[in-house]
Formats: C-alpha cells, sequence, structure tokens
C-alpha cells in the first residue's frame, strides 16, 4: 500500500448528514456541530466560509472546501451578513436566539434554504462522529483547506446532485458511499498541491533510507521490528537511523511505529468485530493484553472502551 492510500483509506461514513442548501443573499449559517470533517461542494453562486480563527475562505462554483473540526465556523454569502440559523451537534437547528426552526427552512428530500431554486445552491456532507474518520488523516489536514475548479474537476458533482434529493431504499448507504469517494478525490488533489502541509514523515518518503523504512513498517507493522533490524534494511548503522529518521519525521522510529500500530488498532476497533487478541496480533503485539496497556496509555481509554464509543456515537 502506498502512502496516500493508506493514510486516504480512513473514511468510513456511517448515516452521513448530507444535505443540498439552497439561499437568496442575505444568508449566513453559524455551525456548532463539532463534527470531525465536512465537505462543501458549491454547485451554483458564491459564499464564505469563515472560522473564528483564521482568514475568511470564498467559494466559487466548482470549488470545494473541507473543514476539520470540532472548532466552529460560518457559512455566508458575505463576510458582514449576520447568522440567520445555529447548527448544532446531531442536526439540531435553532435561530441565533435559541429558538428551535422547526422545519421553517426544510425544502424538501435534504434540501433546507430560503426556496429550493435559490441563488446560491451548496452541497454540504458531515461526518457525524469521530470514529468515521482516521486520527491520521485528520491530524495530516489543516482546519480549513479549499480546492477551486482550475485545479480540481469534480465528477461527482451531477451524480450527488441527482442523489441527494432521492428518497429510495438503502439511499443513506449511497450517500455514504459518495461521500467517501468526494473527500478522498478532494484530499488526494490537495495532497499535490505545493501548498498542502502533509505530515514530516508523509515528506520523508522521499528519503532513500527513512522511506524505505517508513515503507516497511506500513506495508507489515505486525513484523517484530527493531531499530537494528530497519537500519539493517535501510544500510545504515542503528545511530545513523535513529538521528536521521528522528530529524525527517520528528519522532523516533519506534515511537511512530507504536503510534501507528496504535492508529490501526483503532481504526480496526471501528471497522471491524475481531476479538481484541486478533487485532492485536494484526498490528504487532503479542496478546489482547499489551495492547490493551499501550491502548490506554496513549488514548486514555480501554480498546473495548473505545470500540463501544465508536458504536454509541460518542
Amino acid at each position: 500500500m502506498d502512502a496516500l492510500a493508506g493514510l486516504l483509506e480512513g473514511p468510513r461514513a456511517r448515516g452521513a448528514f448530507m444535505i443540498r442548501t439552497s439561499f437568496d443573499p442575505p444568508w449566513s449559517v453559524r455551525v456548532e456541530d463539532r463534527a470531525p470533517l465536512t465537505v462543501m461542494l458549491m454547485v451554483r453562486g458564491t459564499a464564505w466560509v469563515l472560522p473564528d480563527t483564521g482568514p475568511p475562505l470564498p467559494l466559487r462554483p466548482g470549488e470545494v472546501a473541507i473543514a476539520r473540526g470540532p472548532a466552529p465556523y460560518t457559512c455566508a454569502d458575505d463576510p458582514a451578513t449576520a447568522p440567520q440559523a445555529l447548527i448544532l451537534p446531531g442536526g439540531v437547528c435553532h435561530y441565533p436566539d435559541g429558538r428551535a426552526l422547526n422545519g421553517s427552512m426544510d425544502l424538501g428530500v435534504r434540501t433546507w434554504g430560503d426556496r429550493p431554486d435559490g441563488e446560491a445552491v451548496l452541497l454540504i456532507g458531515t461526518y457525524l462522529w469521530p470514529g468515521e474518520v482516521s486520527a491520521r488523516l485528520l491530524d495530516a489536514l489543516p482546519p480549513l483547506l479549499s480546492l477551486g475548479p482550475e485545479v480540481w474537476d469534480c465528477p461527482l458533482t451531477p451524480l450527488l446532485m441527482d442523489e441527494i434529493t432521492r428518497d429510495e431504499p438503502g439511499q443513506d448507504v449511497v450517500l455514504d458511499r459518495l461521500l467517501d469517494l468526494l473527500v478522498i478525490a478532494t484530499l488526494r488533489a490537495w495532497f499535490a498541491r505545493p501548498e498542502a502541509a502533509p505530515p514530516a514523515w508523509y515528506h520523508a518518503l522521499a528519503d532513500p533510507v527513512v522511506g524505505r523504512v517508513l515503507r516497511l513498517l506500513q506495508d507489515d507493522p505486525a513484523h517484530p521490528w527493531t531499530v537494528a533490524a530497519l537500519a539493517a534494511e535501510g544500510g545504515v548503522s542503528r545511530a545513523a537511523l535513529a538521528r536521521r529518521f528522528t530529524d525527517l519525521v520528528g519522532e523516533p522510529v519506534m515511537t511512530h511505529l507504536t503510534g501507528y500500530r496504535l492508529a490501526l488498532a483503532a481504526d480496526r476497533l471501528r471497522d471491524t468485530t475481531d476479538t481484541l487478541e486478533s487485532i492485536a496480533r494484526q498490528v504487532g503485539y503479542g496478546s489482547a493484553f499489551a495492547l490493551s496497556s499501550a491502548f490506554k496509555r496513549v488514548y486514555g481509554v480501554s480498546p473495548q472502551e473505545h470500540r463501544a464509543r465508536v458504536a454509541q456515537g460518542a
């Protein structure tokens, strides 16, 4: 598996919140849903995404933006427009003064706003729970990023426009998978941009020594690796590997391996029903007890608690 594939295999939407918004100016929506990841695709008209910290981001037709939570932000026709609605966790909608909207902006199946054929049409897909997106991917992203149509042509837009308002059996699953594809396509294009800031280990893959070691760890994390064995594979001494790896990746090689193994374990706890013993073997731990101890030390909860929280959407 190449590094980009390994990084992007994380999105797994399950009952994601997807909606088509349609507004006439002036409009503004404050988003405080604490979602881990939201993608916004501008279909018609223009908009602004306004984070609480950082510069405002304009959106033009064909442009896509991804916001990494849980930080709040505002979407509006103009930075000066005051919010008219507030989105809270669970898709709860209020007026800014706290009164419930009570469906007053519902326009049909997964459509929300002023009128169905408004001047500004924005498709929004939100991963509701942290367990749906791997921590490794979230850690690699800035709080807000965007791609314009001049560097990214989205073939999914017509399909999303057609599918998002359908009300058919299995439609939620169809939209979940389309959201995954949209996010993966967007991030693949973004990581290729010079302004992208992937994690240090991603850049280190270009190094002839450290890159080889990283690929060995990614391809076979369950192997009983040692610094000496990895140094031999890289054709350098233990000291040289330790120094070079830390300089390029920002942490010692075995620390990196531990973090990678535990991230894989967290994903398997989310995506499979495998036993803890089985997952321990898959990611390089000799027993369920050893994995559980390491997992709780880093994540603050036991693997069983982590699995239960993900299952409950916590």
